[in-house]
């Protein structure tokens, strides 16, 4: 497969076009989580819960993904059981540790809502080869982990100060 031609791009238009895709990303985010009657945290973690699949995590291990403390994690698991998306559950293998279970209901309830997207950049990506996919790909991941540092730089920041 060969890609299609594509426009010049210099990095500020590239910087220019992230930063709208950000912007609306925030305020769909928001959108859907009034939909689903949560708040945008709350809907962020349960996405972790939900792409834990069948190995639920643990209330440290959300805390973690989540960029969150373990209190705002007990606020954030209370308004969940409390709408029905997750519950907490014994661990098997420890029974002092709790996992964190999503409902049943609560992937279909979240698939509603995200797949037409999901489906529309699946035929985005149709456009693109396998090694453009590739790149697209490490771009997201690389980019991540930078915002991920400079969130932790702003964070050190205003503990120093």
């Amino acid at each position: 497969m060969e890609g299609k031609p594509r426009p010049a791009a210099s990095p500020a238009q590239a910087l220019a076009a992230m930063d709208q895709l950000i912007a609306l990303s925030l305020v769909s985010q928001q959108d859907i989580a009034q939909r689903l009657g949560l708040g945008v945290t709350d809907l962020t973690c349960l996405g972790h819960i939900l792409g834990a699949g069948e190995q639920p995590i643990t209330a440290g291990e959300l805390a973690e993904r989540a960029d969150l403390t373990t209190g705002a994690v007990t606020g954030v698991l209370n308004r969940l059981e409390r709408a029905g998306y997750a519950r907490r559950a014994a661990d098997p293998a420890d029974r002092r540790r709790v996992r964190i279970v999503a409902d049943e209901s609560a992937a279909a309830r979240l698939y509603a809502v995200y797949e037409p997207f999901y489906l529309r950049m699946n035929e985005l990506f149709a456009d693109y080869t396998p090694d453009e996919v590739a790149v697209l790909a490490d771009w997201f991941t690389r980019a991540t982990a930078l915002m991920g540092t400079r969130l932790d730089e702003i964070r050190a920041a205003n503990e120093a100060n």
